[in-house]
């Protein structure tokens, strides 16, 4: 059985995994266009310019559910432990 501060700890710790991932994707993203457009149109077989609309479409939703099934139940949870 997980306690709550074990649950709190698990949460907080995949928060910052999956807020550094989302952080290294951007970054990725932004600076490394040119070579992953051209790698991942080739692999599927996508236009480079369809490719923009996707990429911002993974990351905001790898954004919106890392913040309610990670961020928002620490924060919760924290709140609730004090």
């Amino acid at each position: 059985m997980m306690t709550i501060s074990q649950l709190t700890e698990l949460l907080g710790w995949a928060s910052v995994i999956n807020v550094g991932y989302l952080f290294l994707a951007t970054l990725m993203f932004i600076f490394m266009r040119g070579t992953i457009s051209s790698i991942h149109s080739k692999m599927f077989e996508i236009d480079e310019k369809e490719l923009s609309s996707k990429y911002f479409d993974f990351l905001s939703n790898y954004k919106i559910v890392t913040l309610v099934f990670m961020v928002a139940p620490y924060i919760a949870l924290k709140i609730m432990g004090q």
